[in-house]
């Protein structure tokens, strides 16, 4: 029984998920799409002057920590979507794996 316990620690200290990309996407999609361009096949929603994540991508001085910082508290502008952490990290590894 101790032996099967301590076989389990390994699996306890399993650092977490890495931040998956293509559920940003889709999050993105759900969430951002109204204001942002955040693919190259969304159709233009509207002539709003808002960054598309294709900017922030090429943005040196925009990491994904400093994304995850933002979507964590945004804007009063956003909307309020109540984003996990792990959707906050799967957004901002979106953006920043984007190409321009």
């Amino acid at each position: 029984m101790v032996a099967l316990s301590l076989a389990a620690l390994p699996l306890l200290s399993t650092p977490g998920a890495a931040a998956d990309r293509e559920n940003g996407k889709v999050l993105a999609l759900k969430w951002c799409s109204a204001c942002h361009l955040v693919s190259k096949d969304q159709p233009v929603v509207n002539d709003a002057p808002l960054a598309s994540f294709y900017e922030l991508a090429k943005e040196d001085a925009i990491s994904e920590a400093t994304l995850k910082t933002f979507l964590a508290d945004p804007h009063p502008q956003m909307p309020g979507m109540s984003l996990s952490n792990m959707e906050i990290a799967d957004i901002a590894r979106y953006i920043k794996t984007l190409e321009p």
